[in-house]
């Protein structure tokens, strides 16, 4: 495996779609992206822009009731999007039956990932993104 790694420093929203299209392509034999990151700091827009870069036709929205939603893309394949913020126990994820998401090989975005972090795959994309002071810092790496 190789050493990948993205850091990109003080982007804006103008430059979303661009950071989005460097994660899909620095990252190109992923498929599971695990965002880390307080509330309010952009996982969800970012992920809504990753989904246009890999083509998805669908409104991509936060799964904040559903836990998990299912956008289809432009090739007819599947990218589901998970939002473990209101996930009470780690119980939970196994009731949704994660398994067959997470081992899909699918794209997988995952936000609030924290609370689900003992279950995610042996190989990933790690996300994290902070803001101090107005400066919006995005890491991302293999694991």
């Amino acid at each position: 495996m190789d050493c990948q790694e993205v850091k990109i420093e003080n982007y804006s929203l103008v430059e979303l779609h661009e950071v989005a299209r460097n994660l899909i392509t620095t990252f190109k034999e992923e498929r599971f992206f695990a965002f880390f990151g307080k509330m309010g700091v952009g996982k969800t827009t970012l992920i809504k822009e990753m989904c246009d870069v890999l083509g998805v036709v669908d409104v991509v929205c936060s799964p904040t009731f559903a836990i998990v939603n299912e956008y289809s893309t432009v090739f007819d394949e599947s990218v589901f999007h998970f939002d473990f913020y209101r996930l009470k126990s780690i119980a939970e994820a196994y009731d949704i039956g994660y398994e067959e998401y997470f081992y899909s090989g699918c794209y997988c975005f995952t936000e609030w990932t924290e609370k689900v972090e003992e279950l995610l795959p042996e190989h990933y994309v790690r996300v994290d993104i902070e803001e101090h002071e107005g400066v919006r810092i995005l890491n991302a790496n293999v694991i």
